[in-house]
């Protein structure tokens, strides 16, 4: 298919006027029905691939994305763009409502689905009635069981893929290694796919480490510069209760800002209508974990503060590409006091079974095997064999590949149950080393005396961008001398409380 991507029409319906790098040839690749593979840094438009495409190409375009607050911010975006044949797929859907989608699939031209809903055989049953022009694999290294989002649902795309007839595919992601690209083409069978790998370094971000005693220097720290950049911060943390514990800390020190705290273990609704108030700027800081930011597109987020540092660089380079997508001055601020290892190695010592308990696990599968080899559901099997959340997502999914569970049946055989042991074991082994291997560069990274830019970036590329204004810390930038364009605040707003309280007149009115 040949069409001109310049064209009025469509470059006004997105609201751009010239392509961003590597944008133009992904789209291109696409309209002409090829795979490809795309790597663009943060904040770059990798939305722009699909959506563009999807508007012009006959037939559907499935986006499978990993959190439902961005299938949410993503649909919001279009169908206020004049886009109105877009939908999402989620556990938000009232189930008659699902089912009305369902019967009628062809009235869409995009729609987001989660991973999790396409491993339904419904969903396959109803996406092979219709004509799927693309099937578009956002944040791709999820796929990658070497990638620092690891999901096993989206190791299962493929066999996806294959039972809806294999459709073109689009995927996409920031940070992807040399070895998680091959993993992503490995599993979804495509070794001709296109590959548009473009550099991550965003040169308008400074990269500055503050070397701490103990966490109370911290907190200091923060309150300090905060008080003096009143801007949109993302303030990341590797435990829920402390991103609470400092939320609270800050709102009490720095009551002039607007501060929530956000993690995994709250409810949904509450963590996108955080969401949605950062992006509409109802608030300015948010005290996060990780759960927090994949998709956000927030244009004007200056700060990127790491009171804990992440797991690997990937990670870090993933957080903090969230910063000056609007291309102004942004700082990303990474605090390290000694004992900051002990957290990252509790998280990779809990995130899979241990070796030496697998044994036990799968006896007391088989004990379950003995008692009933009906249908158990992923809760009871999880809490039955006394695993947490992570370790479950892993180790059912590996049981599926060896044949041990089937459909969430026990099936047991006794040659099949030693060779899966042999082999959980050995792949336990492997991933807990390379994690180990992971931390140990982000730690060299922190306490790396050359330029920070160039040894964050070079294991995905060869070269990194001039900054634009101010390199790093070991290159002379310093935070005290850094000017950011503050938040303009109308005082004269009331929030809806006030309104509220005002309408109902509530307070120390005269009756």
């Amino acid at each position: 298919m040949s069409v001109n991507l310049l064209r009025k029409d469509i470059l006004n319906q997105f609201n751009i006027t010239s392509f961003r790098e590597g944008q133009e040839e992904i789209i291109n690749d696409v309209m002409h029905g090829k795979d490809v593979l795309g790597i663009l840094p943060t904040g770059s438009g990798k939305s722009l691939c699909y959506q563009l495409p999807a508007t012009i190409m006959e037939g559907v375009t499935i986006v499978v994305s990993p959190l439902i607050s961005l299938m949410q911010d993503q649909v919001k975006q279009l169908k206020s763009t004049g886009f109105k044949s877009v939908i999402a797929l989620n556990s938000f859907l009232d189930p008659n409502e699902k089912k009305r989608v369902f019967q009628q699939l062809n009235d869409y031209k995009l729609i987001y689905i989660s991973p999790e809903l396409l491993q339904q055989a419904q969903t396959i049953h109803y996406f092979k009635t219709i004509k799927i022009s693309l099937f578009v694999i956002d944040e791709a290294h999820c796929i990658s069981q070497w990638g620092h989002e690891f999901r096993p649902d989206y190791l299962r795309l493929g066999t996806v893929l294959a039972n809806m007839n294999n459709p073109k595919v689009l995927a996409l992601s920031a940070t992807a290694t040399r070895e998680v690209q091959e993993d992503i083409i490995y599993s979804l069978n495509r070794p001709n796919i296109m590959k548009h790998v473009y550099p991550m370094d965003r040169e308008n971000i400074a990269f500055t480490i503050e070397k701490v005693n103990k966490d109370s220097e911290k907190q200091e720290f923060i309150v300090n510069l905060l008080k003096k950049n009143r801007v949109p911060t993302l303030i990341y943390f590797s435990s829920k209760r402390k991103t609470e514990e400092i939320a609270a800390f800050l709102s009490e020190n720095i009551p002039s800002h607007r501060i929530a705290f956000y993690h995994g273990g709250m409810d949904q609704l509450d963590r996108i209508t955080i969401q949605q108030q950062f992006m509409n700027d109802q608030i300015d800081v948010i005290c996060c974990t990780s759960a927090f930011g994949m998709g956000i597109n927030k244009h004007n987020i200056r700060l990127v503060l790491h009171y804990h540092f992440p797991l690997q660089i990937e990670s870090y380079i993933q957080e903090v590409g969230r910063a000056g997508r609007d291309g102004e001055s942004s700082v990303s601020l990474l605090f390290y006091a000694p004992g900051d290892e002990l957290i990252p190695n509790s998280i990779i010592e809990n995130e899979l079974p241990a070796v030496e308990k697998l044994d036990t696990i799968f006896m007391n599968l088989y004990q379950l095997f003995r008692k009933s080899s009906t249908f158990l559901s992923n809760k009871h099997l999880q809490e039955e064999l006394q695993l947490n959340e992570s370790e479950w997502r892993f180790l059912h999914y590996q049981m599926e590949i060896h044949g041990i569970i089937k459909g969430n049946i026990i099936v047991y055989q006794k040659e099949k149950w030693k060779n899966a042991l042999s082999d959980i074991s050995a792949l336990i082994e492997t991933r807990k080393s390379l994690k180990e291997r992971k931390l140990k560069e982000i730690i060299d990274w922190i306490h790396e005396e050359e330029c920070l830019r160039k040894h964050l970036y070079k294991s995905f590329q060869d070269s990194y961008k001039t900054p634009m204004y101010g390199c790093c810390t070991n290159c002379g930038f310093t935070i005290n001398d850094w000017n950011a364009k503050q938040t303009e605040v109308n005082h004269t707003a009331h929030t809806w409380k006030h309104k509220l309280q005002n309408l109902l007149l509530f307070g120390d009115q005269d009756a």
